[in-house]
């Protein structure tokens, strides 16, 4: 329980520690007192004395140490509950992590393909900016040409005219 309670976070550690403090400690008391008369017991002289000095005085002692030790185990039980709990609730932490970072992956693969596929879109972009420029120019050369020729034709019936009519 200790190492589990070290493993949690600051603010819920701090109280799981002191309260697992306090339960050692009353364990320890509780097996010291267990000790104590346990080696009573084995003294059939103090046990008769114990029995005969005061059976009241035993049975309100015994009634005590009893009832701080059903405190103590229920106390015990709850802090087992609570840290069931905090387990539980941790690996339903760590599972939703785990699926988040899935998501993460699969929406970094679809931002990666994306950026893939407008790469490959600007390099035929370049490409058709090339080919129009190139037909552009053709086209104005073509015009020219096209032009040149018409040109020298005119003159060249004017020519014609000229010769012609003028002999």
């Amino acid at each position: 329980m200790d190492l589990e309670a070290r493993s949690l976070q600051p603010n819920v550690k701090a109280v799981l520690l002191a309260k697992l403090r306090e339960y050692k400690s009353d364990l320890n008391n509780l097996k010291s007192e267990h000790k104590r008369l346990a080696s009573a017991n084995s003294n059939q002289a103090a046990r008769d004395d114990l029995l005969e000095s005061g059976m009241a005085d035993a049975m309100s002692v015994s009634a005590n140490q009893r009832g701080r030790l059903m405190m103590s185990t229920e106390r015990l039980n709850e802090s087992s509950d609570r840290i069931k709990e905090s387990r539980r609730t941790m690996l339903e932490t760590e599972e939703l992590g785990v699926s988040i970072l899935q998501d993460l992956h699969q929406q970094r693969q679809s931002l990666l393909h994306a950026n893939d596929t407008l790469h490959g879109v600007d390099d035929n972009i370049s490409k058709s900016k090339k080919i129009l420029t190139n037909m552009s120019r053709r086209m104005s050369r073509n015009k020219w040409i096209i032009s040149s020729i018409i040109v020298v034709l005119v003159v060249a019936i004017a020519l014609f005219l000229y010769f012609k009519l003028s002999k």
